[in-house]
């Protein structure tokens, strides 16, 4: 009986930092980062989708069952860093259509690492823009949550004040594959924040 008291003390006692940490989307530094929950994609994503705290989805390319599903969860604003081009010649239907037609705001932030698609700073500043007029959950997706993951931890160290290294376990542990890039060239990650990130793993050619 005694030992169960006891828990119930140390559960009181840790559940407000534990609530707290699980809203990322209020402004300001982040002192405690909720590791990521990897979700069943058969709910309708390509590849990954994972939960970060109580406010974001990180994912994918979603099926128009997903977007449906995302906003039964509270999601309000869907960024999407494909290109026009992507969308054009993959998704067969209407992903911004699909998406205010559910209420849902809908941002376009296109990267692909090319002259007209780059990853740079003024992405990580229009992602955390967005973030800030959500006004609920955030879903941010690519292709396969690559590219979607890099810029997470970007915005994580720029814009939230979380320490590279947590940063990058972070984004990790949803599909930042940081460890299969060759030593050649910067990751889409250290162009987002406009310099190298020793933290990062690099393969070996």
């Amino acid at each position: 009986m005694r030992s169960r008291v006891a828990f119930g003390i140390v559960a009181l006692a840790l559940a407000p930092s534990i609530v707290g940490a699980q809203r990322l989307g209020v402004a300001g530094t982040l002192t405690t980062l909720p590791a990521p929950v990897v979700l069943d994609t058969a709910i309708g994503f390509r590849a990954v989708v994972a939960r970060v705290g109580d406010d974001f989805f990180i994912a994918g390319q979603p099926t128009e069952r997903a977007l449906t599903d995302m906003h039964s969860r509270g999601v309000t604003t869907v960024v999407n860093l494909r290109t026009p081009p992507e969308m054009k010649n993959d998704v067969h239907f209407d992903e911004p259509a699909v998406v205010r037609q559910l209420g849902m705001k809908y941002v376009s932030l296109p990267v692909r690492g090319n002259d007209e698609y780059p990853y740079s700073p003024q992405t990580v500043t229009a992602f955390a823009a967005a973030v800030r007029e959500a006004n609920g959950k955030v879903l941010l997706h690519c292709t396969i949550g690559w590219r979607a993951s890099h810029l997470w931890a970007a915005y994580l160290i720029a814009e939230r004040g979380v320490p590279a290294e947590s940063a990058v376990a972070n984004a990790r542990a949803v599909n930042l594959m940081d460890e299969r890039h060759s030593g050649a060239g910067r990751m889409p990650i250290e162009d987002f924040l406009g310099r190298a990130l020793p933290e990062l793993k690099r393969h070996s050619p």
